[in-house]
């Protein structure tokens, strides 16, 4: 028998694999007697499939090896009522000893990839929940206010002021809506230049011929409600330029609308 011829035929990886039939395999294991390079062979290839499946492992969550641990001591408790006398014997290697050593590798690691996998997937979608609700909640919360504004400038309660563009600056058009009940000021910007970065509009209220301020703002969407400062009293309201973060008075130079309040 060429043994080489044998060896490269492939027959030592289907016998590993569990690819031979029955009487294939025990032709293999007397071979395996016979020759020595024959046996060193499946063994080489036995120790490639282990070497292969540990390089391969995808570290499992750590709940699975408790759990496996568990179930085997459960499973092995021993019982104390039984007792076998071992006989020496002599030990010798079982010719599929590799092969089911690296299937049970193989098993163990599928399994923890699949709870490993399961518990990424788990914990991806519980995040992707968690950002799903925070996302409502804020819409809930832009909506409430939206439709509180809504019922705000609505109420009859409400004066309208309705501001122009000066004839200095380039048109520009606002409104305010006055409750001097209960002092809430809304402002609703129709048409409003574009200000550079360091640049905020600031809106007043004339009170007594003496300017009022009742907040900074950005230039916003074209009838997007802003809640501005509160105020009682004022005999007209205007919207100037100033520069970002404005403590100081208003730059009349740039006054951009007006409206007179009537009370």
């Amino acid at each position: 028998m060429n043994i080489k011829e044998y060896i490269s035929s492939g027959v030592v990886e289907s016998y590993v694999l569990g690819l031979l039939t029955a009487q294939e395999r025990f032709e293999f294991e007397q071979y395996c007697e016979a020759y020595p390079e024959l046996k060193a062979a499946r063994n080489a290839f036995e120790l490639v499939i282990e070497k292969q499946a540990m390089e391969n492992a995808v570290p499992p969550p750590s709940y699975v090896k408790e759990k496996i641990l568990a179930a085997i001591q459960q499973k092995a408790a021993p019982n104390p009522s039984k007792l076998i006398k071992m006989e020496p014997a002599t030990t010798r290697r079982s010719p599929g000893f590799g092969w089911l050593a690296a299937a049970s590798v193989l098993l163990f690691l599928v399994t923890g990839y699949f709870a490993y996998t399961f518990y990424n997937q788990n914990k991806e979608l519980k995040s992707s929940n968690n950002e799903l609700e925070a996302k409502i909640s804020r819409t809930d919360s832009i909506m409430n206010k939206m439709l509180e504004d809504q019922r705000a400038i609505n109420d009859p309660n409400v004066m309208v002021v309705n501001m122009v563009g000066t004839q200095k600056a380039s048109p520009g058009s606002a409104s305010i809506y006055w409750d001097s009940t209960s002092t809430n000021v809304y402002l609703v910007v129709k048409n409003m230049p574009k200000l550079a970065t360091d640049k905020q509009y600031q809106l007043w209220a004339m009170i007594d011929g003496k300017p009022v301020d009742l907040g900074l703002f950005d230039q916003p969407q074209p009838n997007v409600i802003l809640k501005m400062k509160n105020t009682q009293k004022a005999d007209a309201f205007a919207i100037t330029i100033e520069s970002r973060g404005n403590t100081g008075g208003p730059n009349l130079e740039q006054l951009q609308s007006m409206g007179k309040a009537k009370l």
